[in-house]
């Protein structure tokens, strides 16, 4: 079975009781997700959530802190009926904004950016990793991954 790995790095922005999201469009179908997405070839993992939170969001952001790291494993089935064994890591990242204004990404994976009442995300369609960032952002674990 062919593997393939992938590395991104996302940011969790929490400002007066709201979080920063961006709205993917996986396979058309519309689902809320942290602001990032994957490093390019020799980028830093540190850039890669700068330059990907401008990109879907539209603002500048300073990173505060590291607060962990998503590692998740999965078949994945491809053209032909291949099966791929996908291995993702997806760094997550405590940033704050210091600039720009609010807009939607135009010609790439999200359509949309917005602020959430952190209440109501519950309620909204969305992928795992929004939960997984804000266990990671209200429990701050040491080894950077929630205990089970």
């Amino acid at each position: 079975m062919r593997k393939k790995l992938r590395v991104a790095a996302y940011a969790l922005c929490v400002r007066d009781g709201q979080v920063l999201l961006a709205r993917w469009l996986n396979d058309g179908l519309p689902e809320w997700t942290l602001p990032g997405g994957g490093m390019e070839h020799g980028e830093d993992p540190h850039d890669t959530v700068l330059r990907e939170v401008e990109e879907e969001t539209g603002y500048r952001v300073e990173v505060t802190g590291m607060l962990g790291v998503r590692s998740v494993r999965f078949p994945l089935r491809r053209r032909f009926g291949r099966t791929v064994d996908q291995h993702y890591v997806g760094l997550m990242y405590e940033v704050r904004v210091t600039g720009g204004e609010l807009r939607h990404e135009v010609g790439g994976s999200t359509d949309m950016a917005a602020w959430h009442d952190l209440d109501a995300v519950p309620a909204l369609k969305r992928v795992p990793m929004v939960d997984f960032g804000l266990r990671l952002w209200r429990e701050r674990p040491v080894s950077g991954r929630p205990a089970d």
